[in-house]
């Protein structure tokens, strides 16, 4: 599954048959999804076959804790819009702003993810945190090069998903924009 995961309130990576503590399992078959996977079933020389839906583990106590944080919500996912008509619902979150990917998806040279600039772009020069499974060193690097406010881009293990330490890391930072100077 390469365009289709929820990152990182789906620890996809983690064992099929060992779902984290607190996840419950869902099956989705959202437009974009189905399109995609009847492109790949049709390149692949099988365009009678079903589609099947998507299995995504969420955390019902995510949608509260990710509310109380001191921060904007916005989905950064490939899912776009249809992450508040499959996944808002499940974790009680309201409809969120998301951002609009471009479709070109171009990313820079020297491993930047392909989010990266546009995530910056979207941001305007404002601060934000990032929160992803793929965010590496390059990423930190390219933001800090390109980005005028303060960021935070913290990675999350695809294997278990967000955390009681990640709430606590993006609150902290939240906090520590509150006590900037001038600001």
């Amino acid at each position: 599954m390469s365009h289709a995961r929820i990152r990182p309130l789906n620890p996809y990576a983690a064992k099929p048959y060992r779902r984290p503590e607190g996840y419950e399992t869902h099956r989705f078959l959202t437009p974009r999804w189905k399109a995609a996977e009847r492109r790949r079933l049709i390149g692949t020389g099988m365009p009678d076959k079903a589609v099947k839906p998507l299995r995504v583990w969420l955390d019902p106590s995510h949608g509260p804790a990710l509310e109380a944080l001191p921060l904007d919500l916005v989905w950064a996912t490939t899912w776009e819009e249809e992450a508040n008509e499959f996944i808002a619902p499940v974790l009680g979150l309201p409809e969120l702003p998301f951002i609009a990917w471009s479709p070109s998806r171009a990313a820079p040279d020297d491993g930047v993810f392909w989010k990266t600039p546009e995530i910056v772009d979207w941001a305007q020069g404002r601060p934000f945190a990032w929160v992803d499974d793929e965010i590496t060193e390059a990423d930190r690097t390219w933001v800090r090069e390109h980005h005028d406010g303060p960021a935070l881009l913290h990675r999350i293990d695809p294997r278990h998903g967000l955390s009681g330490d990640d709430f606590a890391t993006l609150t902290a930072w939240a906090a520590g924009l509150d006590r900037r100077p001038g600001d």
